[in-house]
C-alpha cells in the first residue's frame, strides 16, 4: 500500500502549516465525506468531490471550503502555501490531486501513530485484501517497533521464510528505498507485487546488514493445523485470525473434542492477529461466562465482548505458546484465558499491539484507518504497548540441535513446545 507524501516537506518544516494542514483536512473529511465501512466491509458511494472518471477535483474541493468557511478558523496561510507551490515549484504543472493526497495524509500522519493511515484510492483498494487470506506478495506480517520497520512473523512455508527472512529482522531498505520515515503500511505495499515479480529487502540482524531477494507468490495465508502429541495430548498452530480462520477452527475443534484428549497446546507464537471478532470465537470456546477484551474509547466509553457459543473446551487442560511475535488478536485469545484461569502462557512476553482500527472507504476511493480504541484483558490489564507476560518464560524458546562435529542440523529442538507438553503431562 505505498503511499506518496507530496505535502510532507511543508508539512513537517513548518509548525503553523501543520495545524492549518491539519484543520482544512479535517473539515473536508468531515463535510465531503459520510460513509464508509468497519474491517473491511466496503460499499460504494457517489462522490460529491470527483469527476466521471473518478478523479478528485480540486475546484469541487474549494467550493466545499467556501461553503464551510467559519469565522473562527480561517484557512488563509494553507491557501496561501497552496498557490506558492502552484506558481513557484520549478515543475510545471503541478498536479492538483497529488497535492490534495498528500495534504491528507500529512493531516493523518501527524498524530504520530504507525496505524493510523490515510490511503489514496489505488492503496485503499490494495489494503482490503489484507485479511482476505490470500494475496501476491512473500507471506511476512510487518510491524512497527521504536520507530522501525520490523519482521513481526514470516509466514510458514511461504517464499519470506525460504528465502531466509527472520522474525525480528529490522527492514533498512525495499528495493534500495530506505524505510526511514515509512509507514507500516507503506512498506506492506512495497514489498507487495505480481507474482513471478522480485523485490529485494536489506535487513538488520545482529548488527549487520543481510541482503535477501525474494520472488513473489500468491499467498494463501494458513490458519489452522491440529497434531496430536503424545499422552493424548491435541496441538493445535493457529497462525493468523483471518476471514477463513473462524470455518478452520471450528472444523478442528469438532475434531479434537471426538477424540476426548487429555489436554491441549494453543501454538499462537510468531501470530500477527487479525480479525477480533475471530479472536473472540476462539477465546470462547475456553470460557464459559464473561468477557473476552473490552475496548476503551476516548470519550470514557467501553465496549466489552463477552464469550459465547459452546465452550467445548473449557474443562480440558490447556497452555498457550506466545512469544514477542504473537500480536493483536492473538493477544486478546492469551490474555483473556490468563485471567480467566483457562491455560497457563509459556513462551515470552507478547508485541503488544493493542489497538482498534477505524477504516472508511471514503467518497472518491480513497480511505483513512484510524485508532479509535484500545484493548484490555478481562482484569483490565492494557494490552498496548505492555504485551502480555507469560506464566512460564521460556528463552530461548528453540535451538537448531548439531551433529557430532558442533555443526547444524535440520533438526529443531523446541524448547517450548517441550515444556507446554512437561506442564500437561502433570495435570
Amino acid at each position: 500500500m505505498p503511499l506518496i507524501n507530496f505535502a510532507m516537506l511543508f508539512y513537517e518544516s513548518n509548525k503553523s502549516v501543520k495545524k492549518l494542514l491539519f484543520l482544512l483536512t479535517l473539515v473536508v473529511v468531515l463535510l465531503a465525506f459520510s460513509a464508509g465501512f468497519l474491517f473491511g466491509r466496503m460499499r460504494k458511494i457517489t462522490a460529491d468531490v470527483t469527476d466521471s472518471d473518478g478523479n478528485v477535483k480540486i475546484s469541487k474541493v474549494l467550493d466545499l471550503y467556501g461553503a464551510s468557511r467559519s469565522d473562527k478558523i480561517s484557512f488563509d496561510q494553507f491557501w496561501s502555501l497552496w498557490n506558492k507551490v502552484k506558481e513557484k515549484y520549478v515543475e510545471q504543472p503541478v498536479d492538483d490531486s497529488k497535492l490534495y493526497y498528500g495534504a491528507m495524509e500529512g493531516m493523518v500522519r501527524g498524530l504520530g501513530d504507525p496505524y493510523s493511515v490515510y490511503f489514496p484510492p489505488k492503496e485503499a483498494a490494495e489494503f482490503t485484501k489484507d485479511l482476505s487470506g490470500e494475496f501476491e506478495g512473500i507471506g511476512a506480517e510487518i510491524g512497527m517497533k521504536e520507530n522501525q520497520i520490523v519482521v513481526i512473523a514470516p509466514l510458514v512455508g511461504m517464499p519470506a521464510e525460504k528465502a531466509g527472512v527472520k522474525a525480528g529482522d529490522k527492514i533498512y531498505k525495499i528495493d534500495g528505498v530506505e524505510t526511514y520515515d515509512m509507514t507500516v503500511d507503506q512498506a506492506v505495499g512495497k514489498i507487495r507485487g505480481k507474482r513471478g515479480s522480485k523485490v529485494k529487502l536489506s535487513l538488520v540482524r545482529d548488527g549487520a546488514v543481510v541482503d535477501i531477494e525474494i520472488v513473489r507468490e500468491t499467498i494463501n495465508v494458513p490458519t489452522v493445523k491440529v497434531e496430536y502429541k503424545e499422552n493424548n495430548i491435541a496441538y493445535m498452530r493457529l497462525s493468523y485470525f483471518n476471514e477463513k480462520t473462524d470455518r478452520e477452527f471450528e472444523k478442528a475443534v469438532k475434531e479434537i473434542s471426538a477424540k476426548s484428549v487429555s489436554g491441549i497446546i494453543l501454538d499462537l507464537r510468531s501470530n500477527p492477529g487479525g480479525y477480533l471478532e475471530t479472536a473472540v470465537v476462539v477465546a470462547s470456546e475456553w470460557l464459559k461466562t464473561g468477557s473476552v477484551v473490552s475496548e476503551k474509547f476516548s470519550d470514557g466509553r467501553t465496549n466489552a465482548y463477552d464469550t459465547r457459543g459452546s465452550h467445548r473446551f473449557a474443562d480440558i487442560p490447556t497452555v498457550v505458546l506466545v512469544d514477542e511475535n504473537s500480536a493483536s488478536a492473538s493477544e486478546i485469545v492469551a490474555g483473556a484465558l490468563q485471567d480467566n484461569g483457562s491455560a497457563k502462557l509459556v513462551g515470552k512476553k507478547t508485541y503488544g499491539k493493542g489497538s482498534v482500527q477505524d477504516f472508511e472507504l471514503l467518497p472518491d476511493g480513497s480511505a483513512v484507518k484510524i485508532t479509535v480504541a484500545k484493548w484490555f484483558t478481562p482484569k483490565d490489564r492494557q494490552i498496548d504497548k505492555q504485551g502480555i507476560a507469560p506464566d512460564v518464560t521460556v528463552d530461548p524458546m528453540f535451538e537448531v540441535k548439531k551433529d557430532a562435529n558442533g555443526k547444524d542440523t535440520e533438526e529443531v529442538i523446541d524448547f517450548g513446545l517441550n515444556k507446554a507438553l512437561e506442564i500437561l503431562e502433570k495435570k
